[in-house]
Order: structure tokens, then C-alpha cells, then sequence
């Protein structure tokens, strides 16, 4: 676990739409993947979504909203406002955020502490108080259950800090660059949030440099190997194969020269350089499909670099996902990987649905409609249960490919991804 200093910026959502919280404009529109992808590009660490809808009809599309920030941010996000009850947590975290801020302005909040922390895990909580005194007085509740304090309050930072055993992520309206590099040397300051952050976000990478000169731990990415330590080839390159993070697939080879490979470095985005015409370029400039740096890697001889990247959109000029779908040549073997075999089979199911095959099993259910396609779930479930008692094992492999062709159905006729359930298994 790191104990860098984080810069976190703030969302806040009401009626589908964001604000920075700040007087000027906002460095994007109101879209909140938008401005989630603006804080994430421009070195923020974190992010708090603040969902501040004032019933439940707005409550659940603040929630799909939140859902897509966490998928574009390519940062953590803490979720906080409108949690009344453990539902309302067990939402935000399933939407994607890592903590979840209890408003300790509300008894229902505090009292909801415990339960939250002894089902989710206390480092999935934070306490969000406006005085040190609601710390005092929750003293013994908070380190038990709570992960950390989210201060609102910054005329008591320090009297809080004293108070707090816990990190405090303190809240700032504005600030001078002498008290910011004064607040983040204290030790229990894990990290500064509010309209400070907000209205300097495109200078977050520079105040960190900063943070740095002042021996402020910052969460900067300094490439473990130098450049000048990497085999080039005779122009001076190094190749560099770009994978899929999640499915591994590869999808695409390109190359670097060493201001792509430090700019890939310290924006997080991949950056190459063009032998045709000569230049530097960021992936994604011109198209939006930027590919995120998650894992940089040099093989044994320092010669090819493997990035593992998450790609927004497509990797290839042409369209397609990856650059390698022209065959040359296939022989046919068994494909034993379970995502790619989910996959495989799922694309079959949803082509039924679109494209009706006479006599097909699958067009079958799709024609009956969701009971008949529940029907069959449940049936089968029933036939795992009875598999189950039976000491042969065989008899319980075919239950469950039974059950989970059934439940890629009714994955299909609702319109839920493989990759939107392995991702919820991910955050879990």
C-alpha cells in the first residue's frame, strides 16, 4: 500500500448533468465521462463523484452516470451523497466506485457505519465531516470501521489532523502554493480535494513536480529503465507490442523514440512515433480511441517493448478492435481459454437474435419471451442442485454448461456483456 499524497478532484451530479463545483468554466462540457476523462488525463489521482439528486427516480440515473465515470476515468472514484442505507453503498461500489463517503452530517450515516464496513471491508469507507469535532466524538466508531476522513471543514485542518488517527483527505476552496506544499507535508494529509483542485486541474502534474522538489511524496511515473539503458534498432526506435489489458489480445505493433516513450510515461497515454511522416503522435488524438497505459514491459534483451494497454474503441485505423484480423492461414484446434470460449458461444446466441435461424433452439427461447426463458434458468439451477448429490462429477459439468448457456440467453435478451460481468467480478 502507497502513501502518496493525492490530488482529488471533485464531480458534482444533478439532473444528468456535472459541474466542477467552481466559478469558472468548467475545462469541459457537463458530460460527466467528459470531465472524469479531463481529471484522469491531467494527473488526478482519485476522484470523489458527489451525487446530489433528491429522489429516487433521479438517484438511479445519477447512478448510471456515476457507472460510466468509473468505466472512462481510468482513476478510482469515491461515490458520496444520497447514501441513506446499505443499498445505496452496495449501488455505488457495484457501480464501479472503490470507496464510498458516509455523510457524517446525518445520524443514519453514522449509524450505518459499521454494517457497511463489516460487509464491504472498512477500507471501502471513508467518513465525510465537516468539524473536528464530529471526529471526536466518533472517535472510537471511526478507526474500527472507517478507512479514512474526507474533512469539508478547512478552517479546522489542522485541529482535525491532531484528531484524526486516520488519513484526512482535506477539502480546500483555494490555496497558495507555500500552504499547499505545507498541508501535504503533514503527515496525516493523504490527499487534498475540493475547488482548489478542481480549478488548477490541468496544473496538477506541475504542482506535483513541485511537490517533489519539496521531498512531498506524489504519486509521478519515472520509468524504472532510462531510455538510454534500452536496445534501439537502427533508427534509433524501439518496437513496441500493444495488448488488450483485459483480453490480452494484440492489437496492434508500432514504435518509440525516447519523447514518445517519456511522454507515454508521464501522461499515461500511449504515445508513438510515425516512420512515414516523421513525428511524434498520441494514440487517439485525431479518433478519440486512446489506449491507457496499464503495464509497460521491456523483454529479456531490452530490444521490444509489451504494453498492456485499456483501449477506448478501436486499435486499427480500419475499424476493427485489433490491426491482426487478416488470416493468412488457420488450423483448426480446440480454443481452451474460458472468456474466449463465453465469448465464442455468446456471439452465436446474440447473432439468433438478430439474425433468426429456423429451427434454432435459441430463436426458440427468444420467441417465448423472458418467463419462458426464466422458466428454463431455474430449471436448470434445480438440475445442478440434484447433480450435485450425485457422486459423479460428469454429471455436474453438464448441468452447469446447461445453466450457463441458459443464462447467456437471458444475458443477451437483457443486454448484459461478458465483459460487464467479469468486470463486476473484477471489483468484487
Amino acid at each position: 500500500m502507497n502513501n502518496f499524497k493525492k490530488f482529488i478532484p471533485c464531480i458534482y451530479l444533478l439532473k444528468e448533468k456535472a459541474t466542477a463545483g467552481f466559478k469558472d468554466p468548467a475545462p469541459v462540457s457537463d458530460d460527466p465521462a467528459g470531465l472524469a476523462r479531463f481529471y484522469g488525463e491531467n494527473g488526478a489521482d482519485e476522484l470523489i463523484v458527489y451525487d446530489l439528486s433528491t429522489d429516487d427516480t433521479a438517484h438511479e440515473t445519477a447512478l448510471d452516470a456515476i457507472r460510466l465515470i468509473c468505466s472512462e476515468a481510468q482513476i478510482p472514484v469515491i461515490g458520496a451523497g444520497n447514501v441513506r442505507r446499505m443499498e445505496d453503498v452496495k449501488k455505488l461500489l457495484y457501480a464501479g466506485c472503490q470507496k464510498v463517503a458516509l455523510n457524517y452530517s446525518k445520524e443514519e450515516n453514522i449509524a450505518l457505519t459499521q454494517e457497511v464496513s463489516l460487509k464491504f471491508g472498512k477500507e471501502k469507507i471513508l467518513a465525510c465531516v465537516r468539524s473536528t469535532a464530529e471526529i471526536t466524538a466518533n472517535r472510537d466508531l471511526l478507526m474500527e470501521y472507517a478507512g479514512g476522513v474526507i474533512l469539508l471543514g478547512e478552517k479546522e485542518i489542522r485541529q482535525a489532523v491532531c484528531a484524526s488517527e486516520l488519513p484526512v483527505i482535506a477539502s480546500l476552496s483555494e490555496v497558495s502554493l507555500d500552504r499547499l506544499m505545507a498541508l501535504l507535508s503533514l503527515d496525516s494529509i493523504a490527499g487534498i480535494t475540493g475547488a482548489a483542485v478542481n480549478a488548477n486541474a490541468m496544473e496538477i502534474n506541475s504542482i506535483k513536480s513541485l511537490c517533489g522538489e519539496n521531498n512531498i511524496h506524489v504519486q509521478t511515473f519515472t520509468p524504472a529503465i532510462a531510455w538510454e539503458e534500452l536496445t534501439l534498432n537502427s533508427d534509433g526506435l524501439i518496437p513496441v507490442v500493444v495488448q488488450d489489458c483485459q483480453t490480452r489480445e494484440v492489437l496492434m505493433v508500432a514504435y518509440m523514440n525516447e519523447e514518445a516513450y517519456l511522454h507515454t510515461v508521464h501522461s499515461g497515454r500511449m504515445t508513438y512515433y510515425s516512420r512515414s511522416r516523421r513525428e511524434q503522435w498520441v494514440k487517439g488524438e485525431t479518433s478519440g480511441h486512446f489506449q491507457y497505459v496499464k503495464e509497460l514491459i521491456a523483454d529479456c534483451d531490452r530490444d521490444t517493448l509489451l504494453a498492456k494497454v485499456s483501449q477506448v474503441g478501436a486499435a486499427c485505423h480500419t475499424g476493427n478492435h485489433s490491426c491482426f484480423f487478416q488470416e493468412i492461414l488457420k488450423k483448426e484446434y480446440a480454443q481452451t481459454d474460458p472468456l474466449t470460449v463465453f465469448e465464442t458461444v455468446f456471439d452465436v446466441i446474440r447473432d439468433r437474435k438478430v439474425h433468426p435461424r429456423e429451427g434454432s433452439y435459441t430463436n426458440y427461447l427468444f420467441d417465448k419471451g423472458i418467463d419462458k426463458i426464466l422458466k428454463k434458468l431455474g430449471e436448470e439451477a434445480t438440475e445442478i442442485v440434484i447433480a450435485a448429490k450425485n457422486p459423479n462429477a460428469n454429471e455436474i459439468k453438464y448441468e452447469i454448461a446447461d445453466f450457463l448457456y441458459h443464462m447467456m440467453v437471458l444475458m443477451a435478451e437483457k443486454g448484459v456483456s461478458w465483459e460487464e460481468i467479469t468486470q463486476e467480478l473484477a471489483r468484487r
